[in-house]
């Protein structure tokens, strides 16, 4: 007989004794391994990256990632000779409007810390807000903690809405409280200073709740953008998954820089052209009611851009509840997310918590070196240290998207080696504090203040509010990511009040134990998801869900991406590559066989509807080699084949 091409896998197990592998031919195999053994994840033999030698794995790595380096360089260089322009407008599609409400939030919530100082002090309204005879002392505070109490509200009420209703609907709910809340801002007012206050403390109140809502929203559906829709993931969520997800969280940074410098010329402009004392009442308010003007009329922009162009936010969502047969909130998958992933919430809660006590600890620095450095009354000195500070900060953005991917590297690492840094930076000048807060150890000072800036963003801030989302399954993703931001903001809460009654050499010997803390519960309970395909996951909680714990033998089990408890606790013991192997091809059947059932004619009474190409086709994986494959292992095939048709050749794959 002729060779007619590739011979087909066999078909279904019909007697419970045969092997999927034992008939596969090598060729076959080359289709399969295509299909579940991915290049940039598996070695030329089959062998998955994680389970290399450790110099092979070295090597592995770092030749692709080579490899994918002069790819994108490729790329960006036809881009601009195509375009100079371009890669700019790459940059916006896939980074700034993702991260627009982030930045936005970014910018006004740094707008509440810098204009304080503008309204006390040396500022406008001393007897308000310094002195407090003409406003209430708590309501003065109370603008602090609305604010924090408000980022609480919504991240905990937007991450279970945006699990019940979906991302886009999330999405659209924070841009238009945010802007609400702009509005609010900009227009408070009372009959008294005090009534101004109150109005001004509960109008941050209800924006808050907006910009609480917008940390799981962006996570989630930034990472779930990144994942894409076909039954086969992508190389860009295995590869960039985490540098998407960073590149929109990083523009909070720029949020803060434009705050500054809106602020500093806004001041100059109005205060007839200083930005020294004394400032006069109406150019703070000038100053301050535009500051909150202009990202109004961002924030309506932003209300529209997702209105009507992020209408497939929610598809991943939809997809996994219909897998699962729910409609509403999937309180199952809450369930047994407590049962099988605690100790993720553990690490990603308590690791917020710790990042957020220490972050909101790191400005005593600026404020006590500034006073040594550049004594003055004027509120510009601080504004420009800010300005350093966040230009600092925005290098260490930039270097964690950067590096957040790398296998060698990755999530764990980054967030252990920046609780470690920062815990070490801010010990030392603890335990030696009237020394480093003196002119012969400032500059010292300065440094270390910088570089724990630095690390912060360079490690678990960065860290944290991506694997927040992506430890935790699709059903309850923004729920958990919510979730932990909350206990975030509750260490930011600790650190206001309990900051307002202990002095500054105490709260120096405070707060670097927040950093070795957040170090060991990340050594303990945090996975590594760092190249862990995020459908593999999504395959195992499938397992999960059905009570089959036991037959999930993938990579998601692999010891390289679960926490030391996980393995402590025998969560890898049912991994097994070839058997996962085996499984997967047979799990690819039900999927094809699903897909073709759903290309068939409906009858509906005597007229037939069918189904339109985007309809039947989708993002499907089947390619017409794939489908041939399966369509001559179809049991009625073989069951002409038992009874004695003669056996047609098979046909040739191209």
């Amino acid at each position: 007989m002729a060779n007619q091409g590739l011979q087909a896998p066999h078909g279904p197990d019909i007697t419970g004794t045969q092997s999927p592998l034992l008939e596969i031919t090598e060729n076959e195999r080359q289709i399969f391994d295509y299909l579940l053994r991915p290049d940039d994840s598996y070695d030329q033999n089959g062998v998955y990256w994680a389970d290399l030698p450790l110099m092979k794995r070295i090597s592995f790595v770092t030749k692709y990632d080579a490899a994918e380096s002069r790819r994108e360089l490729s790329a960006i260089g036809r881009m601009m000779k195509k375009d100079p322009l371009s890669p700019v407008s790459w940059y916006f599609r896939n980074a700034v409007i993702p991260g627009a409400g982030l930045l936005l939030e970014g910018y006004v919530l740094f707008s509440i810390g810098n204009l304080t100082p503008l309204f006390s002090g040396s500022g406008a309204f001393p007897s308000c807000w310094k002195e407090y005879t003409d406003c209430d002392k708590n309501w003065v505070a109370a603008v602090a903690y609305l604010e924090i109490v408000g980022i609480i509200c919504g991240q905990v009420l937007v991450g279970v809405l945006g699990d019940w209703l979906g991302r886009r609907w999330g999405l659209i709910q924070d841009a238009v409280i945010m802007f609400i809340g702009l509005l609010m801002l900009t227009a408070a007012w009372g009959v008294t200073l005090n009534g101004w206050v109150i109005c001004y403390a509960l109008s941050l109140w209800f924006y808050s709740i907006g910009v609480g809502g917008e940390y799981p929203m962006t996570a989630t559906s930034g990472m779930e953008n990144a994942v894409g829709a076909g039954k086969v993931s992508t190389k860009e969520d295995r590869l960039h998954r985490g540098r998407k997800v960073t590149m929109a969280f990083l523009m909070q940074g720029w949020g803060q820089m434009a705050n500054q410098v809106i602020l500093i010329v806004l001041l100059i402009v109005f205060n007839s052209g200083t930005g020294d004392p004394p400032y006069l009442q109406s150019a703070v308010q000038w100053t301050y009611r535009l500051s909150f003007a202009i990202p109004a009329i961002g924030t309506l922009w932003l209300v529209y851009y997702r209105a009507y162009k992020m209408k497939s936010a929610s598809k991943q969502l939809a997809a996994a509840k219909k897998k699962s047969s729910v409609t509403g909130y999937d309180t199952e998958s809450l369930r047994l997310t407590f049962t099988y992933f605690g100790p993720r919430l553990i690490a990603t809660a308590g690791g917020w918590f710790c990042n957020d006590v220490f972050f909101y600890g790191n400005k005593l620095f600026q404020s006590n070196f500034i006073k040594i450095i550049a004594p003055s009354s004027s509120v510009v000195p601080n504004w420009e240290w800010n300005l350093i500070n966040i230009t600092v900060s925005l290098v260490g953005y930039y270097m964690a998207s950067f590096l957040i991917d790398n296998k060698l590297y990755g999530r764990k690492m980054m967030q252990q080696v920046g609780f470690f840094a920062d815990f070490l930076l801010l010990v030392i000048p603890a335990f030696n504090f009237k020394y480093f807060t003196s002119p012969a150890g400032i500059h010292s000072f300065q440094a270390m203040y910088f570089l724990a800036s630095f690390f912060n963003q360079f490690g678990p801030n960065a860290v944290s509010f991506l694997v927040a989302a992506e430890v935790f399954p699709t059903p309850v993703r923004a729920t958990a990511h919510g979730f932990s931001a909350a206990w975030g903001k509750l260490g930011a809460l600790l650190a206001a009040v309990l900051y307002s009654y202990i002095s500054d050499p105490t709260k120096f010997l405070f707060q670097p134990w927040f950093g070795l803390i957040g170090m060991l519960l990340t050594f303990l309970f945090l996975p590594d998801t760092t190249g862990l395909d995020l459908k593999e996951q999504e395959r195992r909680w499938a397992f999960l869900r059905t009570g089959r714990e036991s037959e999930y033998h993938g990579v998601a089990v692999h010891p390289k991406h679960l926490s030391l408890w996980e393995r402590i606790r025998g969560h890898g013991k049912y991994y097994d590559p070839a058997l996962d192997y085996r499984q997967k091809i047979e799990e690819m059947r039900g999927e094809w066989e699903e897909d073709e059932a759903a290309r068939t004619t409906e009858k509906i009474g005597k007229d037939q509807v069918i189904l339109s190409k985007e309809e039947l086709e989708g993002d499907s994986l089947w390619t017409d080699s794939v489908s041939t494959y399966y369509r001559t292992t179809a049991p009625s095939v073989l069951g002409e084949k038992g009874s004695g048709g003669e056996e047609s050749p098979s046909r040739s794959v191209g």
